[in-house]
Parts: C-alpha cells; sequence; structure tokens
C-alpha cells in the first residue's frame, strides 16, 4: 500500500476515506489533530488511511465512533485501515462501520497517557499483517482462517469469554493444534510486572489449558499452571525492556474437547526506561 497518499511538506495529521480506486471519498486536516465527520455509507474494498507527523511516537485514533479509542505507537507516518466486510465483520459489533455518519479523530497521544500505569496489549485498531501498528498480536495458526478466531481478538478489549463466535465472543482459537503460538509486539521497549489471560469458558464445548509458556524478547521464558475458570487468571510475572513476548507450548486438560481458546490477554505495566530501536521488535 501506498505510504505517498497525502502531500510530505504538510507536518500535521490527515485522514481520508477512500474507495477500493483509490477515490476519496471524504478527507480532513489539522495541525494539531484531525477530526472527520463523514457522511456516508461504506463500501466493500472501502479503506481508511490516517497519516501523522512523525513516525516513532504515541497517537490516539478513534476508527469508529462505536469502538473505545486506541493508544499505538506508529513506526509509519502513514496507517491503512481496511474496512471489514461479509465474513471479517463478524468480530465487530454490528453496529460498527454501519449507517450513514461516522467519526473518526487522530491526535498525539499526551504525556500522561502514555507514561502512566496501564494494559500495554489493547489495540481495537489491530489488523493482520505488519501496519507500523503497536500492540500487535500474530499467530502461527488461526482456526480455519476465520476472522472470529483471529489473533487480533485477543488485544481487541473485549472480555466476553462465556460462549463463542461472532462478536463479543470472538477470540484466539488454535485449530486443535498443539504447536499454536501468539505473538505480542510491542514495537518499542516495554517493561510490566502482571499478565492476565482470560481463557475462553464456553464449557462443556471448550477445553482449557493446564500450563502455557511465556517466552520474551530478552531470551528468558516461564511457565505458568491455570486452572478451569471463567474468571481471569491473574499472573505476576515481571520483566524488563521487553519488546515482544510469545504464548506457547500450550498443554491442554485430560478433557474430551478439543477446544481450547483465549479470548484477551493483558500485559500491565510502563514505558521502559530503556530506549529500543523499533528494528529490535522485529
Amino acid at each position: 500500500m501506498s505510504e505517498c497518499l497525502f502531500s510530505e511538506s504538510f507536518p500535521g495529521y490527515e485522514i481520508m476515506v477512500e474507495d477500493r480506486t483509490g477515490r476519496r471519498k471524504a478527507e480532513v486536516r489539522g495541525r494539531r489533530q484531525a477530526v472527520l465527520a463523514f457522511q456516508g455509507t461504506y463500501e466493500e474494498g472501502d479503506r481508511i488511511v490516517f497519516r501523522v507527523p512523525e513516525e516513532n511516537r504515541f497517537y490516539k485514533i478513534r476508527v469508529d465512533d462505536t469502538m473505545d479509542e486506541a493508544l499505538v505507537f506508529l513506526t509509519r507516518r502513514s496507517v491503512v485501515y481496511d474496512l471489514p466486510f461479509g465474513e471479517k465483520k463478524k468480530s465487530y459489533s454490528s453496529k460498527s462501520f454501519a449507517g450513514e455518519r461516522h467519526y473518526l479523530t487522530l491526535k498525539e497521544a499526551e504525556t500522561y497517557e502514555v507514561e502512566g500505569y496501564r494494559n500495554l496489549a489493547k489495540n481495537v485498531m489491530d489488523q493482520h499483517g505488519d501496519r507500523g501498528c503497536y500492540p500487535h498480536a500474530s499467530a502461527n495458526v488461526e482456526t480455519r482462517g476465520e476472522a472470529v478466531f483471529a489473533a487480533r481478538n485477543a488485544i481487541d478489549g473485549v472480555l466476553a469469554n462465556d460462549s463463542h463466535g461472532s462478536w463479543p465472543y470472538e477470540s484466539w482459537g488454535i485449530n486443535r493444534n498443539d504447536q499454536a503460538e501468539m505473538t505480542l509486539e510491542f514495537g518499542r521497549a516495554v517493561d510490566f510486572d502482571r499478565i492476565v489471560l482470560y481463557t475462553r469458558a464456553d464449557f462443556p464445548h471448550d477445553n482449557w489449558w493446564t500450563q502455557v509458556t511465556f517466552r520474551f524478547s530478552d531470551g528468558t521464558r516461564e511457565t505458568v499452571r491455570l486452572e478451569k475458570s471463567r474468571e481471569p487468571h491473574v499472573l505476576d510475572i515481571k520483566r524488563r525492556a521487553v519488546t515482544w513476548l510469545k504464548l506457547c507450548d500450550l498443554i491442554k486438560a485430560d478433557d474430551p474437547s478439543p477446544f481450547p481458546a483465549l479470548t484477551q490477554i493483558e500485559v500491565y505495566g510502563t514505558e521502559s526506561e530503556k530506549r529500543s530501536d523499533p528494528a529490535e521488535a522485529d
């Protein structure tokens, strides 16, 4: 996708909606922020382009008025958001991207929003592929390649775990593969002391993991035990200057169901005192 959708000479914020042919349906610019009130209907193939004045900084993006603002770290000046349709839409609320009035915003994050203790994993606008927008979740397997079982669902902030399938029960599904792994990239170094897992608990349809392992970018790993529960698993795990973590070595319970899954992962901490090169997150 093109990185030159706007004039490089404009040092501000830009939002644009374009169709599959590249025709602009709406656009707005601002020196300090961009606010787009778009009146029109989204069509299959449409995409939203967000452009910022600097890369390797934190921004707040509202991609739809039905979704939380995303606090993200951008390693590119342009982020392209492909609007979901058809099967891909099932992992979002039916109200998202619907209707004829849409409200989108873009601005730099305030220092207090970035530096506080928070969930470093959440990104409601995460997508498949490397988009230069972090945090980002990916996996070596997703059940049948369906959107409702994609890795991105595990960091979208939706915690409902007592069923499975369409929103709000989207999850990361492993397609019965015991070698499944999910990677969470932060795009820069972070410090954290707690990981919270919401395992899917649609019993008796679901199985569960009795043991999982975390691998970290610093070369360390930690294995933890889990129980059959609808409640969040709160794990005290302290690490410094980590740019990514991997959830792997998933050991499921001795239960007839072959379907363990992850509804959400939360990682609580702060920005690291060590500043890393964004390339270290690859």
